[in-house]
């Protein structure tokens, strides 16, 4: 038999295990292949580094478990994950609302509304403004011990947050920061919201996050910080009044004893990093669109 012979051989038992009648066939498994592919991949992605990480592991275990209780032949214990794995069906939603409305909310604000964001430099010397700004008030509230909540508003937006505090729309600088933060003034208490390299609001009431596991040394403030990055995109930076030690929670994640150096390395790395990602994506889209008109 010919190799030629042989090759046709082996694709068309492939074809019929497969069950595939034709090419046609063939390309619209691989296309499914790499749609679920995709799906899976962006599913990983999402839970990474966050509690749902946790409860997908979970969930695994008892899948395994059951499968392996129902192989023994342990009929009671298998029965009773098998319950138990129906129920978490229904549970999925409230377990992973949080992932959930991330996940949508990050729908939203992709696709074509990217190709027409178009970020210029001024957008950008602004940015770095407000981050160099940012990063001395915490330094002067650090050595101060004065307690400070900083949320910077990023892709998701958290309007619902900023209306639970009182309206600013106010330029951003360091001696406002400060004042705001300061004890005893009526505006101390709480977070402030920063949207678009402007104060937005002040003494705004953020979510507490629902971990169970955190260290008993993080106050309210490291709580309500976890909670919004539990929510949205946002980045919160918190200023210890026991302490006087700089954190930043982003993602569900708590990142401690911050130098302002790291500090201000941290903000550029999530606002102008990913302002760049976003006009290098516009500028590839308008350029092959240029070609195209030619």
């Amino acid at each position: 038999m010919s190799g030629q012979g042989l090759f046709r051989d082996i694709v068309s038992y492939i074809m019929n295990f497969l069950d595939l009648n034709g090419v046609f066939d063939l390309i619209r498994m691989i296309v499914e292949l790499a749609l679920v592919s995709y799906l899976v991949y962006k599913v990983i992605q999402l839970v990474r580094e966050t509690r749902a990480m946790q409860l997908v592991k979970g969930i695994l275990f008892i899948l395994i478990l059951s499968k392996l209780s129902e192989i023994i032949g342990l009929k009671t214990v298998a029965y009773l994950l098998q319950s138990m794995i129906q129920l978490l069906g229904f549970g999925m939603i409230v377990l992973f609302q949080p992932e959930l409305r991330r996940a949508l909310e990050k729908l939203g604000s992709s696709g074509f509304q990217d190709i027409l964001l178009k970020r210029d430099s001024e957008e950008r010397l602004k940015t770095i403004a407000a981050i160099e700004t940012i990063v001395k008030a915490c330094s002067r509230c650090a050595q101060d011990y004065i307690g400070a909540l900083i949320v910077i508003e990023r892709d998701t937006k958290i309007g619902d947050i900023v209306n639970t505090g009182t309206r600013m729309d106010a330029a951003l600088s360091e001696e406002l920061l400060v004042n705001i933060f300061t004890p005893k003034t009526p505006l101390h208490d709480g977070a402030v919201i920063i949207r678009n390299n402007m104060i937005s609001a002040a003494a705004c009431y953020l979510p507490l996050t629902q971990n169970a596991g955190l260290s008993r040394d993080l106050g309210t403030r490291h709580r309500a910080a976890l909670g919004i990055t539990e929510v949205s995109d946002a980045i919160a930076i918190v200023v210890s009044e026991e302490s006087g030690k700089i954190s930043y929670a982003h993602n569900g994640g708590l990142t401690r004893n911050l130098t302002p150096d790291m500090l201000r390395k941290a903000l550029s790395r999530f606002l102008l990093d990913n302002q760049e990602d976003k006009r290098r994506f516009t500028f590839r889209k308008v350029k092959n669109s240029e070609q195209a008109d030619r």
